[in-house]
C-alpha cells in the first residue's frame, strides 16, 4: 500500500474520530447546560431586563415586583398548595399556627383554579354568615378571583378590625350566586369545643360524649386531653369526635390526637417524598391510651391532618367513622423561611394512612355514609354558635331551633348499641 494512501485512511479515521468526538462533547455539553443553575440564571436575567426596560407600565415592573411575581408563578405551576409568601403573608402564616388572626373566619384553598371555602370556622362572621364548605368566592370587593393566586386573595379579605368587605360567592349545591357583606373580625379561636360551645363538655347523651376539633394548632392535643379528662368525670363510655369542617394544621398535633386512642408504637402516618428526609413515619407513643368506643364524624371540609387522624383511626378499626367522603388533601408542605422574613410553602411529601392507603385527591371513605343538605349544615352551625340565635327573626329562629342533626344521630346510634352490646 503506497504512503499516499495509508495517510489519507489515517486522515480520513482522524477526521472521523474528531468529528465524532465534537459532537459528544457539544451533546455532554448540552445537556450539561440544561442542569445549570447558572445557564438558566443568565436567561432569566436578560428576561427581566427587557421586561424592565421595555414594558409599557414602569411602575409595574421595579426589580422587587418583578421578582415577586416571578416566584408567585414558579411556585403557583407546581401544584394548589405550593406557594410564595411574602414577609407579610409568612407572618400571617404564623398568627394563624397560634390561633390569633384577622379576618372573617374562613379557610380558603385553591380547587379547580377556584378560590373555594374549605371551612368556616366557629363562632366567626363567616360561620353566622352562613358560608358553606364548597362555596366558590368568584369575586372579593368586585374583583374577580379568577385566575388570582391565595396570596393576593388572602390579603384582600383580611383587613383592620371592624371594616366590612364584599365577597360573591357561587354555590355549586344549589347552582346560586349570593352577594355577602362580612365584617372583619379579630379571629380567636379555640380549637377544641363541646356541642354548644361553652366549654362545660356535658354528656350529650347517657355515657356518650361529644368534641369537635376545628383544627389542629399548637394547643389541640393539649385542649382536648382536658376536654377528655372533664367528660370522664361525669361518667363517659363512649365518645364522638366531630372533624366535619376540620381543615387540618399541624401534622405533629394530629399524631398527639391519635395516640390518645391507639396503643403505643403503632404507626400512626407515613410521608414519602424525595428526598430521605421526607421518608417519616409518626409513631404513637400512647401512655394509658383511651380504649373506650369511638365514633368520628367527617365531611368534605375534612381535610388533611383531620384526614390522617380519620384514616388511621379506620385502619386500626379503631373507630367508625360517619359522614361523606373527606376533602384528599394528603400532601406535606414544608415551610421554608428566607433571610428578609419571606417563605416558601412547598409541597414536599404526600401522607399514607398505616394500611398504606393514600388521601391525596382521593380522600377517606367513611364507614357509614349520611349526607346532609348545606342548608342542614348551615342551620346546625348556626344552632351551636353562642350568640347566633339571639340575632335572629322569630321565623328563622325556630327554624334553626328545630334543626336536626342525622350525622351525630347515626353516631349515637351506632355507640349505643355497642355499649349496650357491652
Amino acid at each position: 500500500m503506497s504512503q499516499r494512501l495509508v495517510n489519507t485512511l489515517l486522515i480520513g479515521v482522524l477526521s472521523v474520530n474528531l468529528y465524532v468526538g465534537f459532537k459528544h462533547f457539544t451533546a455532554s455539553a448540552e445537556a450539561a447546560d440544561n442542569q445549570s443553575v447558572y445557564a438558566h440564571m443568565e436567561k432569566f436575567s436578560r428576561v427581566l431586563e427587557q421586561v424592565r426596560k421595555n414594558y409599557v407600565d414602569e411602575d409595574k415592573v421595579t426589580y422587587n415586583k418583578l421578582m415577586e411575581g416571578a416566584l408567585r408563578g414558579m411556585l403557583s405551576e407546581l401544584d394548589p398548595h405550593s406557594e410564595y409568601m411574602p414577609a407579610d403573608r409568612h407572618k400571617a402564616l404564623l398568627d394563624d399556627t397560634r390561633q390569633e388572626f384577622g379576618g372573617i373566619g374562613i379557610v380558603v384553598s385553591m380547587r379547580n383554579n377556584w378560590l373555594t371555602i374549605i371551612s368556616p370556622m366557629d363562632d366567626t362572621p363567616g360561620a353566622r354568615a352562613g358560608l358553606q364548605p364548597a362555596d366558590r368566592i368568584i369575586k372579593i370587593e368586585g374583583k374577580s378571583t379568577e385566575g388570582m393566586g391565595i396570596n393576593d386573595a388572602v390579603a384582600l379579605l383580611r383587613g383592620k378590625v371592624g371594616t366590612e368587605v364584599a365577597i360573591t360567592i357561587y354555590r355549586p349545591a344549589g347552582e346560586r350566586t349570593i352577594d355577602v357583606s362580612l365584617k372583619r373580625e379579630r379571629i380567636k379561636t379555640k380549637s377544641v369545643r363541646d356541642l354548644n360551645g361553652k366549654g362545660e363538655y356535658d354528656l350529650i347523651s347517657e355515657e356518650i360524649g361529644y368534641v369537635k376539633l376545628s383544627g389542629f394548632s399548637d394547643n389541640t392535643a393539649e385542649e382536648l386531653e382536658d376536654a377528655l379528662i372533664k367528660m370522664e368525670e361525669k361518667g363517659m363510655k363512649g365518645l364522638v369526635m366531630d372533624l366535619r369542617g376540620n381543615p387540618g394544621g399541624l401534622l405533629t398535633q394530629s399524631a398527639r390526637v391519635t395516640e390518645k386512642f391507639v396503643k403505643e408504637n403503632q404507626l400512626i402516618v407515613s410521608t414519602e417524598g424525595r428526598n430521605a428526609k421526607e421518608q417519616d413515619h409518626l409513631i404513637a407513643k400512647s401512655v394509658n391510651p383511651r380504649k373506650l368506643p369511638l365514633v368520628v364524624l367527617v365531611n368534605e371540609g375534612s381535610a388533611s391532618a383531620s384526614e390522617i387522624v380519620a384514616g388511621c383511626l379506620q385502619d386500626l378499626d379503631r373507630a367508625k367513622l360517619v359522614g361523606v367522603k373527606t376533602f384528599g388533601k394528603g400532601s406535606v408542605q414544608s415551610i421554608l423561611p428566607m433571610r428578609d422574613g419571606s417563605a416558601l410553602r412547598l409541597t414536599t411529601a404526600k401522607y399514607f394512612t398505616p394500611s398504606h392507603r393514600t388521601i391525596h385527591n382521593k380522600g377517606i371513605e367513611p364507614d357509614y355514609t349520611v349526607k346532609m343538605t348545606p342548608e342542614q349544615m348551615r342551620d346546625i352551625m348556626m344552632k351551636r354558635s353562642p350568640g347566633v340565635m339571639e340575632t335572629l327573626e322569630p321565623e328563622e329562629r325556630d327554624r334553626i331551633a328545630n334543626a336536626v342533626d342525622p350525622q351525630l344521630d347515626k353516631a349515637l346510634e351506632i355507640l349505643s348499641d355497642i355499649l349496650k352490646a357491652n
